[in-house]
């Protein structure tokens, strides 16, 4: 079976075919629910309105490059379709716009990232724990944590660790040796997750960030550093990637059964 997570999409979909096949529903009626799916068109995007059903969470909005007004008719889209909606990247002005819609949308500052949930919040699964190496990582590794949240995971916070100060990281070695998978978030030379993966024995998720000084290149060296780690099972991100982290965490971490993903 294919991972999934227990989205709302899923859910409706499961009672539209109940629905059908005892006639409380018909089949042009079903059609005309199903009418979004696989797609919703915009006058400005193609929502991927079933990808909750392939991949276990909904499309993310992206909402650098996009106006408060697009963001908010996409977030309105994607609530029609009864579906979790994260938004990257965005300041406070696009949650002021979005409420006036959706009264229910969160801000998060330090991920800058808005947020309408689908259904009540679960305990979540445990396992995945996001360390940053500063505080100035702190937004990519909250936007890692978050996403990863949304995905239906339990998510431990170990902050301001750089190798710097490596007895900080060591003081949290009880934590990381439980871990299912770690997200490290590191700029300036990007040591961290080869110092990580080195005292654990999960995966360990690298994400470079464009904190540093002159010859950093913007992430740059962080990057090509992780991607030369010397220690085994540590995979790399793009820059400033705390989305693609949190997705990759949360699927690391997912259930399995014995037929495969579930």
């Amino acid at each position: 079976m294919r991972y999934m997570l227990k989205t709302m999409e899923r859910n409706d979909l499961r009672k539209l075919l109940r629905q059908v096949r005892s006639g409380k529903l018909d089949v042009a009626g079903a059609m005309e629910r199903l009418a979004d799916l696989p797609s919703a068109e915009l006058p400005f995007a193609t929502l991927d309105t079933h990808r909750a059903v392939r991949r276990g969470f909904p499309e993310a909005i992206y909402g650098e490059g996009k106006s408060p007004e697009q963001i908010t008719e996409i977030v309105e889209r994607m609530r029609k379709a009864g579906q979790t909606v994260l938004v990257t990247r965005v300041g406070p002005e696009v949650h002021e716009a979005v409420t006036r819609v959706e009264r229910r949308a969160e801000y998060h500052p330090l991920a800058r990232a808005l947020v309408v949930r689908s259904g009540k919040r679960g305990k979540g699964r445990p396992g995945i724990v996001v360390v940053s190496a500063g505080t100035s990582d702190l937004p990519v590794a909250e936007e890692a944590a978050l996403t990863a949240e949304l995905m239906g995971n339990r998510v431990t916070r170990i902050v301001d660790v750089g190798v710097a100060g490596l007895h900080r990281l060591l003081a949290h070695r009880a934590t990381l040796t439980k871990a299912r998978v770690i997200v490290v978030v590191a700029g300036m030379e990007g040591a961290l997750p080869t110092v990580v993966a080195g005292i654990t024995s999960c995966p360990v998720v690298g994400v470079p960030t464009s904190v540093g000084y002159g010859a950093g290149g913007d992430g740059e060296a962080a990057l090509l550093a992780m991607l030369n780690s010397c220690a085994g099972g540590v995979t790399v991100v793009n820059i400033d990637n705390g989305y693609g982290a949190g997705c990759a965490a949360a699927l690391i971490n997912a259930p399995f059964s014995r037929g495969g993903r579930r």
